[in-house]
């Protein structure tokens, strides 16, 4: 039997998580570890059996947890790791700090980082996976990002050790990130906060912001964010080959790819996992048979399938 380390924070067995998704679907992990602080969250690594796995999870915005579970502890950064810092063009931003709360506060400071205010989810997710929107990118900023490696040890990388590009990072294997600094130019307060509420506005237009989603469901394949100006090309969207194929409002069971937007796919109430990952699928497949193109998942999807 494992021997898990006594942390100062909380570990909870067999925690439901389907509560800490934004689908609202997902079974239990084994654990759920959330740090108290950063110098617990190295000493649960550092003691926790090497051959135990491990998977940092953020708000649960860009996720589908499959129905039978996730054999793993899974760390969630809360308190103690939301702290957000301005220091003329340098904001500093923990993990757990939301995209959204971190680009009105440097709003606030003069600072623009506008483009993570429509962003859901969390730094630490925007950072793994090179979040971006409007042609810009969480790349184009970061100056530095923080981890506890599996083994405890705190180090700082550099931009060119995560190894940004579209939707990816190389974040080494077992890592938890817990800060990023960015540098950004400087902006009248007035403006920025001007310009977020018209990010807002079109959003909330184009978006269904009040359906349970997980943000865009596949990569584009031209492989770059669309730039939300009136010249952007569309051909090379994941919407647009989605409608081609004929499948914005199909359903599977309680799931549904969007009518509002065909790259969101959405918890009409009762939904499984397996529901929206079956109806990904069959996009995927219907999209591939009348343009060639295979889609790539955005959402990440981890754990177990529900076995009989």
């Amino acid at each position: 039997m494992t021997t898990f380390p006594v942390p100062k924070g909380r570990l909870s067995r067999a925690r439901p998580l389907s509560e800490l998704t934004w689908l609202r679907v997902g079974g239990p992990a084994d654990y759920l570890f959330q740090p108290a602080d950063i110098e617990d969250l190295q000493a649960f690594l550092r003691e926790l059996p090497a051959q135990t796995p491990i998977f940092p999870m953020g708000v649960g915005s860009n996720l589908i947890v499959r129905d039978g579970g996730l054999r793993a502890v899974v760390i969630r950064l809360g308190r103690g790791f939301n702290a957000i810092s301005v220091d003329g063009n340098t904001v500093t931003a923990g993990a757990a700090a939301l995209d959204a709360h971190v680009a009105r506060k440097a709003a606030d400071a003069g600072v623009d980082l506008t483009f993570l205010r429509t962003i859901p989810g969390s730094i630490g997710g925007a950072v793994r996976m090179n979040a971006g929107c409007y042609g810009s990118y969480t790349a184009d900023v970061l100056r530095k990002a923080t981890i506890v490696t599996r083994q405890g040890a705190l180090v700082d990388l550099t931009p060119e050790d995560l190894n940004f590009r579209y939707r990816r990072t190389d974040l080494p294997e077992g890592a938890v990130l817990i800060s990023a600094v960015f540098e950004a130019p400087a902006g009248n307060p007035q403006d920025l906060h001007a310009r977020m509420a018209a990010q807002l506005k079109k959003r909330d237009e184009t978006q269904p912001t009040k359906d349970r989603s997980a943000g865009s469901t596949f990569r584009n394949p031209a492989g770059f964010s669309s730039t939300g100006q009136a010249d952007d090309v569309h051909d090379l969207k994941a919407w647009k080959v989605i409608d081609d194929a004929g499948m914005r409002g199909a359903t599977l069971g309680g799931a549904q790819m969007s009518p509002k937007h065909s790259n969101f796919l959405i918890n009409t109430g009762a939904a499984t996992a397996a529901d929206l990952e079956g109806l990904g699928e069959e996009v995927r497949k219907k999209v591939y048979e009348t343009s060639g193109i295979t889609l790539e998942w955005e959402i990440m999807r981890v754990g177990d399938p529900l076995t009989e």
